[in-house]
């Protein structure tokens, strides 16, 4: 099989999956308003489709309390960012969970570190979310705004419309970045 017919058969596979799974509401704090005060979902624990390749290690299954012990750390380090604005401690916390290509665990990584400034590091993680998950919103909504942040305005009209592709014009990540785009460059408007 050629690779872009292995890619198509992956899109594909991704696309059923994404229809069938139920609807988790998102989570977004670049979106001018408060922090998320709700339990944050758990993150997407559910493996990849296994591949046909015999050259390939097979991955661990995890143990049913293994992944309650993840979930319930990625809540502790939710909250160590959404309520206590901890962001370095909270980079600490996702890096410990070892599961850095996990796109929920990506993406918040990525935004503490824009939080904290550090942009080279941020784009870093938002592009190994999207990497892990293409279609993974709240990344696309966070590198949206760090492309505002950056004066990079086209690049997060490109995410918007990626956010629009996935979610529709009526999510609130589609509406929180194009509020940010709609305010005048260089307004000083944190995210």
């Amino acid at each position: 099989m050629t690779k872009s017919a292995i890619k198509l058969a992956t899109l594909a596979l991704f696309s059923v999956a994404l229809i069938a799974s139920p609807s988790v509401p998102a989570f977004a704090a670049g979106g001018g308003g408060d922090p998320p005060s709700a339990t944050p979902p758990p993150p997407d624990t559910r493996s990849a489709p296994k591949s046909t390749s015999k050259s390939k290690k097979k991955a661990t299954k995890q143990s049913s309390s293994d992944d309650a012990a993840f979930r319930q750390a990625y809540r502790t380090a939710h909250a160590t960012i959404y309520e206590r604005n901890d962001y370095a401690g909270a980079i600490e916390q996702l890096k410990t969970l070892g599961r850095d290509d996990n796109a929920d665990v990506a993406n918040l990584i990525g935004y503490s570190y824009r939080k904290l400034g550090d942009y080279r590091l941020s784009q870093v993680w938002y592009e190994r979310a999207l990497k892990a998950d293409p279609n993974h919103v709240l990344t696309w909504q966070y590198y949206g705004l760090w492309q505002i942040e950056q004066g990079n305005r086209d690049q997060a009209s490109y995410h918007l419309t990626r956010i629009a592709a996935i979610c529709g014009t009526g999510c609130e990540e589609y509406r929180s970045l194009a509020a940010a785009l709609e305010k005048p460059p260089g307004t000083g408007l944190i995210y």
